[in-house]
């Protein structure tokens, strides 16, 4: 975002240090952990709450998989597409701090929203989330790049320290604001994640004297073209303007998009079906309507890459061909917040007694005291720096500690004083963040070494370890139903496959996109990666819906052979695709 190569890490945050980095970092550390705590605490409870029974102690709207499956996929969806106008109204407006300051208020509100048990209240929340996420999303790293631009050697460290945030906030939220639903209510789950993103917004907010002008837009500053001219990358020197073509494609690619978005959860509710005068025997109108979007789409991006000299041209393929397999990664490992979550709450033994009980309690105390005493540490050094500049962000940064200390001990002692148990749905859910944790610097140590693969190769290894997962899984389904349910030896150990995967495939992603295209071309790149996530958020979403209707007519074991035969067919494809693919590179590594 806006950079200003005139000043210093000194000038951007202030002299003070935690742990060798500037203090200012881990002000954004726990901005993104408050932030990432409520967005997966809440996250973790949507599923749940739309298909739980309108009866019973803990009421939900009673929704089928299928319906609630519409819903989630529209808001992932819309989540991975407003960061794309939230970053460009920074850029151009408002400057990244402001931006993080008005996304986290927005989803403070929607969180709010959301406390309230009132459908209107409800989905007033999730638009306000939407929005919200839309300017905080792309804005928070770009205070983080800011803040390392003269000093990269440093940026690695910085981003592995700030990924371990985003990661602790998702640990404890998901832990958290799941235990609170699923044993109190489902309100006061959602209720809880907005109380800390509050919280956060408020510690982001009185920390500005420590981050100086870090993130604030210089409407003053200009650019020398002729400079940006003489470092201009082969092919970019032919201007690319948008035709009256790529504009109409774009606009009707834009309107059906919207549309359908909106029309597949009301359709499944039978609220309204705008494209049902397309309906056929085999087809449904919408899903015809979205095709042809597509494939216009594509024509869009192809008319507009072959504009560009031969090594830009197929540099920017090779990004296309990486988001392509990408779709299908992330619509078979999101199935974590759909299928997953359902086959967690129905179909997996979470019953626990005895030793048992216990054994798991000692886990589940560890997992949770241990990393809250680690950041605790974080936070002391943090106030201990910085208590004479930003007093009152510290003491609101205490004060969401000792709320979290007091429901993490809360939870512990209601676990341990039961004499039986159900292992909580949103606990399964917490696995994907510890093993993240606890796997990232193994797995990266791999991208240092001679043996690191090549892009493709990457891309294949993690669409394979997440088909491995599901053949995990779908093997301890044989035979369930009846009475008879999986072991939850087989979802963690499908977890665990999964984080591997994810490592192998989500955090390299947009390093290749940076390194395939030049300066000029990144934000329309990065718009089309994050296009593809939502694609695929979507698709994983509906997908995942069909869970209860492939159990019934066929069994669930079919389900879970189904997304073993997608990804890893799909990986083998990206292996065999190599060559190709490194042509088309021209040497970027």
């Amino acid at each position: 975002m806006t950079e200003n190569s005139s000043l210093t890490l000194d000038n951007h945050t202030g002299e003070e240090r935690v742990l060798g980095h500037p203090a200012g970092l881990f002000v954004l550390f726990f901005t993104e952990m408050w932030e990432r705590f409520s967005f997966y605490g809440m996250r973790v409870l949507l599923i749940q709450f739309l298909t739980a029974s309108v009866l019973g102690s803990n009421p939900g709207w009673g929704w089928t998989a299928e319906q609630a499956g519409a819903l989630y996929g529209t808001y992932a969806m819309l989540l991975y597409i407003t960061p794309i106008f939230g970053g460009v109204i920074a850029d151009k407006f408002i400057g990244s701090r402001a931006a993080v300051i008005i996304g986290a208020a927005i989803m403070t509100l929607g969180h709010a929203s959301m406390a309230f048990d009132s459908p209107i209240m409800f989905f007033i929340g999730l638009g306000g989330l939407v929005i919200g996420t839309g300017f905080f999303k792309p804005n928070m790293p770009a205070i983080l790049g800011e803040m390392y631009k003269l000093f990269p050697a440093k940026k690695d460290g910085a981003y592995t320290i700030f990924y371990m945030g985003v990661n602790a906030g998702a640990f404890f939220g998901m832990m958290l604001c799941g235990y609170l639903a699923e044993t109190v209510g489902w309100h006061w789950g959602f209720g809880l994640a907005g109380i800390f993103m509050l919280l956060g917004t408020f510690q982001f907010w009185l920390a500005s004297p420590l981050l100086g002008r870090l993130g604030i837009l210089d409407k003053k500053s200009s650019v020398d073209s002729e400079a940006v001219k003489s470092n201009l990358e082969e092919g970019e020197t032919k201007h690319n303007k948008y035709t009256k073509v790529d504009v109409v494609l774009m606009i009707v690619v834009g309107i059906v998009g919207l549309i359908y978005a909106f029309n597949d959860p009301l359709s499944k509710n039978n609220v309204l079906d705008v494209f049902a005068f397309l309906d056929t025997e085999s087809f449904r109108g919408q899903n015809i309507m979205v095709v042809g979007a597509l494939v216009l789409f594509l024509l869009l991006i192809v008319l507009r890459i072959q504009r560009y000299a031969k090594v830009v041209r197929d540099r920017m393929y090779g990004v296309i061909l990486l988001g392509f397999f990408l779709i299908f990664f992330f619509m078979s490992f999101e199935q974590g917040a759909t299928s997953l979550v359902l086959v967690a709450r129905d179909y997996v033994d979470r019953e626990l007694t005895g030793n048992s009980l216990l054994a798991f309690n000692v886990i589940n105390t560890l997992l949770t005291i241990v990393p809250l005493i680690i950041i605790s540490w974080v936070l002391i050094k943090l106030a201990l720096a910085t208590w004479t500049k930003i007093a009152w962000s510290n003491i609101i940064l205490f004060t969401c500690f000792l709320l979290i200390w007091g429901a993490a001990i809360w939870m512990l002692y209601n676990e341990f004083t039961a004499e039986k148990s159900a292992i909580k749905v949103s606990w399964f859910s917490i696995l994907n963040s510890f093993f993240i944790i606890a796997l990232a610097s193994s797995v990266s140590k791999i991208w240092e070494s001679k043996f690191n693969p090549t892009a493709a190769m990457k891309y294949g290894f993690g669409l394979i370890l997440v088909a491995i997962g599901f053949l995990i899984l779908g093997v301890g389904a044989l035979g369930a139903g009846d009475g008879v349910k999986i072991s939850m030896v087989f979802l963690v150990l499908t977890y665990l496959f999964h984080t591997l995967g994810e490592l192998f495939i989500s955090p390299v992603g947009l390093s290749y996109v940076s390194k395939l295209v030049p300066a000029r071309m990144l934000a329309f790149m990065f718009g089309m990666w994050y296009l593809a996530i939502a694609i695929a958020q979507k698709l994983a979403a509906i997908l995942g819906g069909q869970v209860e209707t492939i159990q019934q007519d066929y069994s669930l074991s079919h389900f879970f052979f189904l997304f073993t035969i997608i990804p890893a067919a799909a990986g083998l494809l990206v292996m065999v695709l190599n060559p190709i693919i490194k042509k088309l590179m021209h040497g970027v590594k």
